[in-house]
């Protein structure tokens, strides 16, 4: 099993990729301030929750100057650029939620987003890579990384539910860093036919799985099914596979056509997908080409990371050809955590999705406040991706089950 000594080390630092030790795909220390230059973004993304509660955002960004992105000189900035420009364009669109979105973003907003959208390799839309890697920060910058400690740079509408969505996702991501440094202990394992490096990673993520369940727990605490049904599913919702919006969005300035988009979402999370390629965990139809393409939503030394993963022997393969029972054991643990996750991510699904659309189909004037549709369609139980979502977790749950060895199938039903 062992390659060649010239080629049996995958990596030993996961850097290139813009993976951090600590904070995994979480972006280190995030700015908090632009430019002086792009102020006039700045005003208005900070009042982000005022603006929507007010209706005043689209003429807010009606009156903002054309600023040109050419000043922005770090990573950083532009990541913080980015953040900004996808709340104003989430703003935009959906200020009178579902029943009134518009359809062309105007040049002014429409040109710096796709500009900076193109150097970070980042669609123009509020991503994942937003959302949670980018708007973040400790309230006391000494305290520790926990729920009570983090808070969010750019707050959303649907106040202290949208803090726990934002922040519970964000601990999600911080737990896994243990995971993502010993996938190339695992592979370079692999590669070298070193059994016992192999199971010393399966070990350590294997409990960074556990841990990232433990986490998404949290949201149950934390987040009110209501508000992110009501609220702040719709400012994430895109423009694609939407039936809102089946026109799609055309982007003043940049093009003639309508571009479509989908929404922010957790399949955006580069977690998941490493995994998955690491373990040998297989997706087809439908729900795999919706991962595929989820992957363009990734920054791209992420996406990197994942279809290295992918070229890499298969650890599955290696499992099977070793008569090592820890071995088995190792890697039977991580699938079946893995299993458990998506699991419990298919119970929040449910909780936050299905039950409060149901609920607002019998009981629409209970909408009052919020910006989902007065008239209810059966796009409500889409998600913000726009994928029939709960027949995607659950299929993308079932090939996860396959994943395990056949002698410890039965374990696992």
């Amino acid at each position: 099993m062992a390659a060649p000594e010239s080629d049996s080390k995958f990596i030993s630092s996961l850097d290139p990729y813009h993976v951090s030790e600590e904070f995994g795909f979480i972006l280190p220390d995030p700015l908090d301030k632009l430019p002086a230059y792009y102020q006039p973004w700045m005003d208005i993304a900070l009042r982000f929750p005022e603006l929507i509660d007010s209706h005043d955002l689209r003429s807010h960004v009606n009156k903002m100057p054309l600023l040109s992105s050419r000043f922005l000189k770090n990573h950083h900035e532009l990541r913080l650029a980015h953040l900004v420009l996808c709340i104003m364009t989430a703003g935009y669109i959906w200020q009178e939620g579902e029943d009134d979105p518009v359809e062309m973003l105007p040049c002014n907003l429409a040109i710096p987003f796709w500009e900076v959208s193109q150097c970070l390799g980042l669609p123009p839309i509020v991503t994942y890579t937003d959302g949670v890697l980018t708007n973040w920060r400790k309230k006391n910058p000494e305290g520790p990384l926990t729920i009570e400690n983090l808070e969010q740079l750019f707050k959303f509408p649907g106040g202290d539910s949208a803090r726990g969505f934002f922040t519970v996702s964000l601990l999600v991501e911080l737990v896994a860093a243990p995971a993502l440094q010993n996938i190339p202990t695992v592979i370079n394992g692999v590669r070298s036919g070193d059994t016992e490096a192999v199971i010393r990673g399966l070990e350590v993520i294997s409990q960074s799985i556990q841990d990232m369940t433990d986490r998404l727990n949290l949201m149950h605490a934390h987040v009110e099914p209501s508000v992110f049904y009501g609220t702040l599913r719709v400012v994430l919702s895109g423009w694609r596979d939407n039936p809102c919006m089946p026109n799609g969005l055309i982007y003043e300035g940049v093009q003639t056509e309508p571009m479509y988009y989908s929404g922010g979402n957790a399949a955006e999370s580069s977690l998941l997908h490493c995994f998955d390629e690491l373990l040998g965990v297989k997706h087809e139809g439908h729900g795999g080409a919706f991962l595929t393409r989820m992957r363009s939503y990734m920054l791209p030394p992420h996406r990197k990371l994942i279809e290295d993963i992918s070229l890499q022997p298969s650890l599955k393969t290696f499992v099977q050809q070793q008569a090592n029972e820890e071995l088995n054991q190792a890697f039977t643990q991580c699938v079946t955590k893995l299993l458990t996750f998506r699991n419990q991510h298919i119970n929040i699904a449910s909780r936050f999705v299905i039950i409060p659309a149901s609920r607002a189909k019998r009981t629409p004037a209970h909408n009052k406040g919020q910006l989902i549709s007065k008239t209810p369609v059966q796009s409500k139980e889409l998600g913000t991706g726009g994928s029939n979502f709960m027949t995607f977790l659950k299929t993308v749950r079932n090939e996860t089950k396959q994943t395990a060895l056949p002698i410890t199938s039965e374990k696992m039903n």
